[in-house]
C-alpha cells in the first residue's frame, strides 16, 4: 500500500482545511486509517483514527470537536476535515495505515499545514 497525502497549506487561525490521503492497492478497506502530525522540535503525535469496517472514530483531545476523520473505501481515500484551526495545529500531517497487528504498516509522505495567527 502506498499513501499519498495532500491538501495542506497556509491558513489563518480560525480557518479550515481538508486533508486527503489516497491509497493504492485493493486492500485499503482492510486497514484502520489514521492521521498523525509532527511539529518542529516535537515528536510525532496521534491526531485521529477511523476503523476499517464500521468507521468508528477516535481523536486526540487537542482536536476533538474541531477535526473530523472520514473515509471512502470506494475511492481508497481517507480525509481529515480541520476547522477552527489554531497556530498550535501547525505541523506536518501524515496519514497511516494500521493492519490487523495493531501496528502502523504504512506511512504517507506528509503534508505541511501552517496556521498563521
Amino acid at each position: 500500500v502506498q499513501l499519498q497525502a495532500s491538501g495542506g497549506g497556509l491558513v489563518q487561525a480560525g480557518g479550515s482545511l481538508r486533508l486527503s490521503c489516497a491509497a493504492s492497492g485493493p486492500t485499503f478497506s482492510t486497514y484502520d486509517m489514521g492521521w498523525f502530525r509532527q511539529a518542529p522540535g516535537k515528536e510525532r503525535e496521534f491526531v485521529a483514527q477511523i476503523t476499517r469496517s464500521d468507521g468508528i472514530t477516535y481523536y486526540a483531545d487537542s482536536v476533538k470537536g474541531r477535526f473530523t476523520i472520514s473515509r471512502d473505501n470506494a475511492k481508497n481515500t481517507v480525509y481529515l476535515q480541520m476547522k477552527s484551526l489554531k497556530s498550535e495545529d501547525t505541523a506536518v500531517y501524515y496519514c497511516a495505515a494500521k493492519g490487523f497487528s495493531g501496528r502502523i504498516d504504512y506511512w504517507g509522505q506528509g503534508t505541511q499545514v501552517t496556521v498563521s495567527s
